[in-house]
C-alpha cells in the first residue's frame, strides 16, 4: 500500500508561484507512475501532469504546458510541481496519484490506484 500526502497549496495572486509536493509513505513509489490531477468547484476531475518512474519522462495537459513543471526525488520518496504565471483558472483542489504498475504515462484517473487528499490551490485575479 502506498499513502500520499500533498502540501504546498494555498492563496496566490494571479502571475505567481506555487511549487506542491506530494510525500509517499509505505512503500517505495521510486519505480511507480505518478502524476498529478485537480479539479475545481463544480466540474470533473482533470489530468494535469505525469512523470515515469525515473523522472526522465514527462506529460503535461496543454492548459499548463510551458508553466507547470512535474519532477521527482525517488530518495526522498516524493513528487513536486512547480506551478508558475497561475491563472484563476488554475483554481482548484490538486491531488497527487500514483499507478500500482505499468509505464504508461497515463493521463486517466482511473488507471491511478494510489490517490492523496488534495490541497487547495486558490489563484485571485
Amino acid at each position: 500500500q502506498v499513502q500520499l500526502v500533498e502540501s504546498g497549496g494555498g492563496l496566490v495572486q494571479a502571475g505567481g508561484s506555487l511549487r506542491l509536493s506530494c510525500a509517499a509513505s509505505g512503500r517505495t513509489v521510486s519505480t511507480l507512475v505518478m502524476g498529478w490531477f485537480r479539479q475545481a468547484s463544480g466540474k470533473e476531475r482533470e489530468f494535469v501532469a505525469a512523470i515515469s518512474w525515473g523522472g526522465d519522462s514527462k506529460t503535461y495537459a496543454d492548459s499548463v504546458k510551458g508553466r507547470f513543471t512535474i519532477a521527482r526525488d525517488n530518495v526522498l520518496n516524493t513528487m513536486y510541481l512547480q506551478m508558475n504565471s497561475l491563472k484563476p483558472e488554475d483554481t482548484a483542489v490538486y491531488s497527487c496519484a500514483a499507478r500500482s504498475s505499468g509505464i504508461v504515462l497515463s493521463t486517466t484517473g482511473s488507471r491511478y490506484d494510489y490517490w492523496g487528499q488534495g490541497t487547495q490551490v486558490t489563484v485571485s485575479s
